[in-house]
């Protein structure tokens, strides 16, 4: 799977978790050198508190457009150490 963002790969791999319809990366298949660390955090019932990075790309960002549960609860252990993508990111096979 690739996540795609203004023309750039942001993601690849084949070992992504979907959880509600979201593709959670690997954090190594992610091109680290493209997120702006943000001060955003949501909470999610099951997941625990989410951060947020901006991505940034030819001098164009989208704010808040990854996101990752640094301490999941253990309902979504599995998802520690990834990184999922919205706000106009296409996820591509």
């Amino acid at each position: 799977m690739k996540a795609i963002w203004n023309n750039q790969v942001i993601a690849e791999s084949d070992n992504t978790i979907i959880i509600e319809n979201n593709h959670y990366f690997p954090a190594d298949s992610v091109s680290a050198d493209l997120l702006i660390e943000s001060n955003t955090h949501t909470t999610c019932s099951w997941k625990g508190e989410a951060s947020y990075y901006s991505i940034l790309v030819d001098e164009q960002q989208n704010t808040d457009a990854a996101w990752y549960y640094p301490d999941p609860k253990s309902a979504a252990s599995n998802i520690k150490g990834y990184i999922a993508f919205w706000k106009g990111v296409k996820i591509e096979a």
